[in-house]
Parts: C-alpha cells; sequence; structure tokens
C-alpha cells in the first residue's frame, strides 16, 4: 500500500490548497519533507491523523486526546484546527470558502473482496453549519459495501487500525516513550498496541466476546432474587470503572505537569552548566552514572579490605603462627601414627611369622634355628620402637582433617601473597577515592560556580521546581496506589460475580450453546497462548538484529529477553553477563535507538505494508548513529518512508548525501505571512533553496 497524493486545504498553517504528490520507484522509497521550526512540519502528521480518525484520533495518541482536551472539546479543536487568515477573510466576507479538509489517496491496496486501484480519503469541516463530513470512494466512485460497513469502520479495519497508527505516524524524539514505560498500566497499554501490531487483539476480541456469552448464557437462568444481586455486583462494576477512569484521568493531568517541569528543570540545568562550564547535560548524566558506580565498588573494595584485615592478627602473631603450625603438623603426624601403629604392628608381626614358617622348612640345628629366631624378634622390636619415636607429643587442639588442610591453605596464602593482595586492596581503594573525588568535582563545577549570583538564580529556581516535581511525584504514587487498589477491588468484584453466575441453572435451550461456546473459549486461549509464545520469541530476534545493527556499542546489547504476564508484555535489555540493562539509564539517544528498533522490528513482524512518516528523524543522534540509521532504518522499514527532518540541525549537507541513493524526491516548507506552501525541489537543490528561504511568520 502507498499514499500517492495528499492535499490539506486551510488546514491551521497551510492557507488555502497544497498537495504533495508522491512518486513511486521501486528502488527508492524515501521522500524529504523540510521546513525550518513552526513551519508545518508536524501539522502535517496531525493532518494525516485526524484525515485517516477524525474524532477517534484521540484514540491514537495520548497527545491529541490532551490537545482535544484542552481545547475544550472536539467541537471547539476543530474551529482551531481552521487557517486563521482564512477564517478571518471568511468572516470579514472576503470569501465564500468555509472548510477545510484532508484528502488522501492511496494506491496498491489488496482488501479482501473488493479489487480496486485508488482510495481516496476526503475528510472535511464545514465553519458555516459546524459539520464533519467523511466520504470514501473506491476508483473515483462510492461503494455499497464500503457505506453498509461504514467509512470509519472500513478505514479502521482494511486500511490501518487507530490503535497501530502510531507506529506509522510518529515523532522520532517522542517515541522514546517506548523505552520509558515503567508502571503496570503504560506497559499494559503498550501491550494493547503490540497485540493490535501482532495480530493477537482480534483473538483477544474474540475472547471477550465468548466470555460475555458464557455470562449472558449463565444469567438466563437466574432466579429474581439472584438477578437483584447480580444487579447490585454491575452496580458496583459500574462504579469501580467511572473510579478507576476519573484516578486515569488525575493521572494524565499530573503526567503532563511532570513533563512541563521536567523539561524547565532541564532547561534550568542547562542555564547552570553555561554558568558553570562547557558539560552537557548527556556528560553530567554520565558523570553521575560514574559516581554511582564508584560508590559501589567503594563498597565492594571496603567489604574486601575488612576481610583481609580479619587475618592481620595472625601476621602480626608472627612465631606464635609459627609454633601452631608445628604443633598442627605434629598432631597431624600423631594422628596418622595411632591410627596405623595397630595395623602396622600386626603386619609386622605377620610378616616375621610367615618369614619363621618357610626358614623352618631349611631343616637348620636348633642352635641355629634358636639364634634365627631372635634376630628377626629384635629386628621386629626395633622397626616398633622406631614408629614409636617419630610420633612423641601431646594432643592440645585436635583440629579435623579439614580443619587442618584450611589452615594449611591459609598459612600458605599468609606466607606467600597475602602482602601482595592486601597492598593491590588499598591501592585500589586509593585510586577508587581518586577518581570518586574527581567526579563529584566535576558535578559540582558543572550545577554552578560558588558566588555566581546568576547561577544562584538559576538553583533557587531549579530547587523550587524539583520540590513541585518531588510534590507531584507524591501525588502520581498516591494515585497509583489508588489504582491498585481499585483495580483490586474491581477484580475481586468480577470474581465473586463470576463465582455467582456459576450457582444459575442454565435454563434447558441454553445447555448445549453454553457447551459448545466453553469449547470454544478453551481453544481460542490454547490458539493466543501460541500465537504469543511464537511472536514473543521470533520479535526478540528481530529486535536484537536490529539494535546491534543500529548501536555502534559492540556487545552493549548481548541479548533480548520478552516477558509475557497475563496481559502485560515487557521487554528486557541484557547485557554480556546476562544482567538486565535498565532503559532509565540509557541516553536519550539510546532509548530513541530502542525505540526505533522496535519499530523497526514490529513493523517487521506485522506484516502490514503501509507508509511510514517519522518527524524529527535524527534529533538525538550522533553523527556514527545517524549514519547508521540513514543507511540501515530508513531504507528498509517501509516501500514508502517520509521524514520531516530540520535542515543542517537534524540533518546535515553530508548526511542527505548518505540518503540520497534511496531519495525519490524532495519537499520544501516555505512560509509567507499568510501561510505555509509546500514545494517540490530538485533533489540536489534542496539546501541551496533552503538557505534561500527567507520568510519567516508564525501561524
Amino acid at each position: 500500500m502507498r499514499i500517492s497524493n495528499i492535499t490539506f486545504h486551510n488546514f491551521r498553517i497551510y492557507k488555502g490548497q497544497n498537495t504533495v504528490k508522491f512518486t513511486e520507484d521501486k528502488l527508492k522509497n524515501i521522500t524529504i519533507i523540510a521546513g525550518k521550526n513552526g513551519f508545518g512540519k508536524t501539522t502535517f502528521l496531525t493532518a494525516l491523523i485526524w484525515g485517516f480518525y477524525g474524532r477517534l484520533m484521540a484514540q491514537v495518541e495520548d497527545k491529541y486526546r490532551k490537545e482535544i482536551k484542552n481545547s475544550g472539546g472536539y467541537e471547539q479543536y476543530l474551529q482551531e484546527t481552521f487557517n486563521k487568515n482564512a477564517r478571518q477573510e471568511y468572516v470579514q466576507g472576503q470569501t465564500e470558502d468555509k472548510e477545510f479538509f484532508v484528502e488522501i489517496t492511496l494506491t496498491n491496496l489488496s482488501i479482501p473482496s473488493i479489487p480496486c486501484r485508488t482510495i481516496t480519503i476526503k475528510r472535511s469541516f464545514n465553519l458555516e453549519n459546524n459539520e464533519e463530513n467523511l466520504s470514501l470512494l473506491i476508483d473515483g466512485d462510492e461503494n455499497e459495501l464500503t457505506k453498509e460497513v461504514g467509512y470509519e469502520v472500513f478505514i479502521n479495519d482494511f486500511i490501518l487500525p487507530r490503535e497501530i497508527a502510531k507506529f506509522f505516524f510518529f515523532d522520532a524524539e517522542k517515541i522514546v516513550s517506548l523505552a520509558e514505560a515503567k508502571s503496570k498500566m503504560e506497559l499494559r497499554n503498550l501491550s494493547k498496541a503490540y497485540s493490535e501490531v501482532l495480530g493477537i487483539k482480534k483473538y483477544e476480541e474474540l475472547k471477550k466476546n465468548l466470555e460475555s456469552l458464557l455470562s449472558r448464557l449463565r444469567r438466563n437462568g437466574a432466579s429474581p432474587e439472584q438477578q437483584q444481586k447480580l444487579e447490585q455486583y454491575k452496580t458496583k462494576e459500574e462504579e469501580l470503572s467511572n473510579l478507576i477512569n476519573y484516578n486515569q484521568e488525575q493521572q494524565d493531568e499530573i503526567d503532563l505537569k511532570i513533563t512541563t517541569l521536567r523539561q524547565k528543570n532541564d532547561e534550568l540545568q542547562e542555564k547552570l552548566i553555561r554558568e558553570g562550564n562547557s558539560i552537557t547535560l548527556e556528560e553530567l548524566k554520565a558523570l553521575k552514572g560514574d559516581r554511582d558506580q564508584l560508590k559501589n565498588e567503594s563498597k565492594e573494595i571496603k567489604a574486601e579490605l575488612r576481610r583481609s584485615l580479619d587475618l592481620a592478627p595472625l601476621i602480626i602473631s608472627g612465631k606464635h603462627l609459627f609454633r601452631l603450625k608445628n604443633q598442627l603438623e605434629l598432631e597431624q603426624k600423631i594422628s596418622e601414627s595411632s591410627l596405623n601403629k595397630e595395623i602396622l604392628d600386626k603386619e609386622i608381626n605377620h610378616f616375621a611369622q610367615g618369614l619363621l614358617e618357610k626358614l623352618n622348612t631349611l631343616n637348620l640345628d636348633q642352635q641355629q634355628w634358636k639364634a634365627l629366631q631372635e634376630k628377626i624378634k629384635e629386628s621386629v622390636q626395633q622397626q616398633q620402637n622406631k614408629e614409636n619415636e617419630s610420633v612423641e607429643g601431646n594432643i592440645l587442639l585436635e583440629f579435623t582433617e579439614e580443619r587442618y588442610r584450611e589452615f594449611q591453605d591459609l598459612y600458605s596464602t599468609l606466607n606467600s601473597t597475602y602482602l601482595e593482595q592486601f597492598n593491590h586492596i588499598v591501592q585500589k581503594e586509593k585510586n577508587n577515592r581518586i577518581l570518586s573525588n574527581t567526579v563529584v568535582r566535576k558535578i559540582k563545577q558543572a550545577e554552578a560556580r560558588k558566588g555566581n549570583h546568576l547561577a544562584k538564580k538559576y538553583r533557587e529556581a531549579k530547587e523550587e521546581n524539583q520540590e513541585q516535581l518531588n510534590r507531584l511525584d507524591e501525588q502520581k504514587n498516591k494515585l497509583v496506589l489508588e489504582f491498585g487498589k481499585l483495580q483490586q477491588q474491581q477484580n475481586s468484584n468480577l470474581k465473586l460475580l463470576s463465582e455467582f453466575e456459576m450457582k444459575f441453572n442454565l435454563a434447558e435451550t441454553d445447555k448445549k450453546k453454553f457447551t459448545v461456546t466453553q469449547k470454544l473459549l478453551d481453544k481460542i486461549n490454547l490458539i493466543i497462548n501460541r500465537i504469543k509464545q511464537d511472536k514473543k520469541f521470533s520479535l526478540q530476534k528481530s529486535l536484537l538484529l536490529g539494535l546491534q545493527r543500529l548501536m555502534h556499542k559492540n556487545q552493549f546489547i548481548h541479548d533480548i529477553q520478552i516477558r509475557i504476564e497475563e496481559d502485560i508484555m515487557d521487554i528486557d535489555l541484557l547485557d554480556y553477563q546476562g544482567q538486565i540493562i535498565g532503559k532509565e539509564t540509557l541516553s536519550k539517544g539510546e532509548q530513541q535507538l530502542y525505540a526505533t528498533a522496535l519499530l523497526k522490528a514490529l513493523v517487521d513482524e506485522s506484516g502490514i505494508e503501509f507508509p511510514v512518516f517519522i518527524d524529527s528523524p535524527l534529533q538525538k543522534f550522533d553523527k556514527f548513529h545517524a549514519e547508521n540509521i540513514i543507511k540501515d532504518f530508513y531504507p528498509s522499514i517501509s516501500k514508502q518512508v517520509v521524514l520531516f527532518p530540520l535542515l543542517e540541525k537534524e540533518l546535515s549537507e553530508e548526511e542527505y548525501k548518505s540518503i540520497q541513493p534511496n531519495l525519490q524526491q524532495a519537499y520544501l516548507i516555505e512560509n509567507h505571512p499568510d501561510g505555509s506552501v509546500l514545494n517540490n525541489v530538485p533533489k540536489n537543490r534542496l539546501f541551496v533553496e533552503f538557505k534561500n528561504n527567507t520568510y519567516v511568520s508564525s501561524h
């Protein structure tokens, strides 16, 4: 599927009619639409979202829901979307043009049961009667099937589901939210989007429908008394749902305030840095990471030093330790001797007896025989006496064999490598202390110089801002706890409701329906689990390959692990030792790389062929990562990719040259006093035209 052209008419900053026509080239897939800040790059994306989804755009991303809410509702939002100059001209009677619209033409579609070459979607708003209108033409004509289904449903089910639009129309700088999701609610919302992209949502919706059917079948058999109690459970469920929604709205409002305060915090931090030295926010964050790591290393070194110092008294004891060694060796010999003496005596006597028996066959005379016996007995006695002499001493300590070996190892260490190891630990502690002091000093210098009055003002403002942030965080935590309790109550109520429904006697006509539905539900649950496991492993592989290709840190992320727990799916990044890398510890650029790789993996796994539109495509990337993104990501993410860069800041001329082998065409947004205009420019003259564009105004 491709977008062949888009037309804006009086949509926000775009006054009059502006059309972008996308050429088709199977070897080149990238289009660049460039312009300065405030000229209409983000408006372009907003227009697309509104054109496809209208009122339902609030379900695409939170930012649209908040914009509509802040405007005072959807109708007021539309009023504010009408180009200001065009509105003024209409109000003053200078023109009869009273509407704004977005028209999108799609080609290369494959829709079951509807063969077509083009689909044209046009959504408009009439200023005079405050009415929104949506039309959908297939090959230039209306279609009865799409009318019957409903245009909104048709767009959502057959073109692009709104739940996954965020993966095809996105601000690259803001998709770091994919990496920053921590709470169960955030992970649950992301999991819903993952399910939609990966094709699981339809099965989950079928599962919910079957569960609802089972519930209705049970309720058909309820007695009047049971119906009354059932209503109580349903009322309780409705109350809890309303409280949960209210809690969520409060959290959203606090999140918006927190985001604003954090941006202000970063601005104040930058001002403090400028007053202190040239260190950047990323470098400051890295310094703080180094400080924390050095603290942990210091704890480990001190623990190692304490273990080493535990042995110091033994070194100090000197000759007493040597005497202990000799005593233990003596006791070991005595122990071995006492153990073997009886056996040895028995063996010697047995040997002597056997020798005498053999000598008796020599027929020696009585005198010779007697002399020989005496000599053998004398030899045996001497050997036994010699053995007894070698183990003289007293048992004082009675070490076991295991403890004796442990002492030998300890003595060997103390006598050989202990001093070297101790000196090494002391040196490590010294180096750690020096590095820690250096890092702490750099952090202090980064915040502000002492005696700088302007820096003092910034610091006070930052502290006040931080206090507000802390209060909001505290409020958010209370709401999260309350949300958890409400969900727990809701789950408990649902469980009680389910158990209560089990007691209903099924109507005779519903028994067979219930049995068949239950079997279907069991099969659907099995299918969902299998799909999740299959998608889990393929997504892990695809995401890991994407990250390793985009990141220039070798082996930084060694593996990916996806955890699926009920309705929550979370992604863990693992280092070479198998330890989890906290996504919050990643720099903003690395978070954007992670989110970018995740988007690519999800698009690949979904099998959905749809154009991808990316605002601020290289905002947080250094030149090395930008090169990887330009060469490996944009040419492969989709057959049609539209980028909205800020020239010379996000996209340099050198980087633009790297894109050109995959570049179809280039557009430059020019801003005039009455609005912005989209102009098609030769690919090799984009930067020349950009530098010559001197019109600057805001709408």
